[in-house]
């Protein structure tokens, strides 16, 4: 199965990203994954379904304890049979 994840971390800055910016992109960039793109306002990457939720747990707790106080996620199955 092949998933699809698009999230935002919070509070923004947009003069200098933020360490929970930066922690997530680390997460991501990291990871075996097909597809990654990222933006000022959010980040989507794809992969296989075991690679992007490895990715969604590590983001969401690293993100966190870089000082996130708000991530908002969302998780799409992709590809072939849908």
């Amino acid at each position: 199965m092949r998933l699809r994840v698009e999230f935002t971390t919070e509070p923004f800055d947009l003069d200098v990203p933020p360490a929970h910016a930066v922690a997530a992109r680390e997460v991501v960039e990291g990871a075996a994954l097909d597809t990654v793109d990222f933006g000022p306002f959010g980040t989507m990457a794809e992969g296989g379904a075991e690679g992007v939720l490895g990715v969604v747990d590590a983001l969401l707790r690293q993100s966190l304890e870089a000082g996130a106080t708000r991530i908002s996620l969302q998780v799409n199955v992709v590809g072939e049979g849908r």
